[in-house]
């Protein structure tokens, strides 16, 4: 069953909806969101993508990211999908946005603007495999150093969002 995602505008208003991978063979400017969850430590959940995704298949990532759906309030979608892709749960607040546009080497696109939600989680997440091959906490400054000495490891959005992740952090705790 095909997936429906939003297509907007540089403003983020929605233009129209249409079917996920053909939004990522065409490129076209859609609506998605990244969720970054710490712990009390102040470490960050990564996830490594299922080998099998669609595309980044194997890189580290931020803890759960994904697209709104078409009928699909922002705030209900993000904790949607951290249930389906994570197996928890947790209150979670927008605290910036960003675009990116970035081609890979399967041909597909992500030109997104990218919702960043932060929220708090000291338990155990119960992954979907078909989703996530491994996770682990992270502090922030050691991640900022493996991106650099490591980037082919890590996803585009995630080494293009990081800065303003750790300075939203620093501000909001």
């Amino acid at each position: 069953m095909p997936e429906y995602i939003l297509t907007v505008d540089e403003k983020d208003n929605v233009i129209g909806k249409e079917e996920k991978i053909k939004v990522h063979r065409e490129g076209k400017l859609h609506r998605a969101f990244s969720i970054f969850v710490f712990n009390s430590k102040g470490e960050l959940l990564l996830q490594k993508r299922a080998k099998s995704k669609y595309h980044s298949g194997g890189l580290w990532t931020n803890t759960c990211c994904s697209h709104q759906m078409d009928g699909e309030v922002l705030e209900k979608a993000v904790h949607r999908r951290l249930k389906e892709e994570m197996g928890f749960d947790c209150e979670l607040k927008e605290v910036f946005s960003f675009t990116y546009r970035v081609k890979f080497d399967n041909g597909l696109f992500e030109n997104e603007y990218d919702h960043a939600f932060f929220g708090k989680f000291d338990g155990k997440p119960e992954p979907n495999p078909k989703e996530v091959d491994e996770w682990k906490w992270v502090s922030l400054e050691e991640l900022r150093k493996d991106i650099q000495k490591n980037p082919d490891d890590y996803t585009y959005w995630l080494k293009v969002s990081i800065d303003r992740v750790i300075s939203n952090f620093n501000q909001n705790g």
